[in-house]
């Protein structure tokens, strides 16, 4: 496993982490005893970086990652999110009260007292231009109850703005290779900030393991079935906000582009990490099968130039018009 620094925290994380989103709810059945074996498994593997969030299953999936982090003595370094639990969810609801109480919360379900990571989960984007809320955040380090805080973007402008304050040590954003746009001016000030880059969305939503059809059916409680149009919560968090049968279309053009021995799922997360800005993909596994292909992507050599220029090429002709301007 290659491990890279996370801005200027000293933690150095798994390049294939782990997004506990799935295990939490929202994409469809889940069952405890199948996550905590993904969640083993990973560890076994050599990732040390979770990510999640407080509404992720109304706690559950905190509640797993605590009885991960209680059964192994491994670095497990828990990275989790705080906000959307306002209702409704509004700029003027972050304030010191409501963080502190979300804080506070996540750290009785991750059965710990002081958090790794706490991110501003996807706040609107009026969040960024209020000094008091990141101000609440350094006082909840200074507190102690936190060690480092970041944010989870919708947008590239937010996280631009997001930088400017120092505190600020990472930024979650959707980055694959349908959604490329942090790559052309946020990569670069994050770099030059030292700002850690969490590729959330790695794989879009399942799309790009190459594995849906047009006749793939998703469950009620799968936000697959029931957000692509934005009815919960932002329209890009869906397939990366992009028409279904667009990227069944341009799935199948990238096929082509896969060397040998690879799958799509591995060729996906591998494009990721040659981005060295990025410090780590955070792809979401229900069942150890998904976590050993995932993490496996992280052993093959780098991609060439062609290849990335292909991809590249695909996204320019057939996605970005759809999405580059929106997120």
């Amino acid at each position: 496993m290659e491990y890279r620094e996370l801005g200027r925290t000293g933690f150095h994380v798994s390049a294939i982490s782990f997004g506990a989103w799935a295990i939490g709810g929202t994409w469809g059945e889940v069952d405890d005893g199948e996550s905590m074996n993904a969640l083993r498994r990973a560890v076994d593997l050599g990732v040390n970086f979770f990510d999640t969030a407080d509404v992720y299953g109304d706690g559950r999936s905190e509640r797993l990652l605590a009885e991960l982090k209680r059964e192994r003595r491994e670095e497990i370094l828990i990275a989790t999110k705080a906000g959307r639990r306002l209702n409704p969810h509004v700029a003027d609801g972050y304030t010191p009260a409501n963080l502190t109480a979300f804080i506070e919360r996540s750290l009785h379900n991750l059965k710990t007292e002081t958090l790794d990571l706490v991110q501003l989960h996807c706040p609107p984007t009026d969040v960024y231009y209020r000094p008091e809320v990141f101000g609440a955040l350094d006082d909840l380090v200074a507190q102690g109850k936190i060690r480092y805080y970041g944010v989870s973007v919708e947008k590239v402008e937010e996280a631009l703005k997001a930088i400017e304050f120092p505190g600020v040590q990472s930024v979650q954003i959707i980055f694959n290779a349908f959604r490329q746009r942090p790559a052309d001016i946020f990569f670069t000030e994050a770099k030059r900030k030292k700002v850690g880059i969490l590729a959330r969305l790695p794989l879009s939503s399942g799309m790009l393991t190459g594995k849906l059809r047009r006749d793939s059916s998703f469950g009620a409680d799968d936000h697959r079935a029931f957000n692509r149009e934005g009815a919960s919560f932002d329209k890009g968090e869906t397939f990366s906000g992009i028409p279904y049968d667009v990227q069944l279309e341009a799935v199948e053009e990238l096929r082509s582009l896969v060397p040998s021995g690879m799958t799509m799922t591995q060729f996906a997360l591998r494009w990721i990490l040659m981005f060295d800005a990025v410090t780590c993909a955070i792809p979401g596994a229900k069942n150890r099968i998904q976590v050993e292909e995932n993490i496996s992507a992280a052993n093959f050599p780098e991609l060439g130039n062609d290849t990335m220029q292909a991809v590249e090429n695909l996204y320019a002709s057939r996605i970005k018009p759809l999405v580059h301007q929106y997120w």
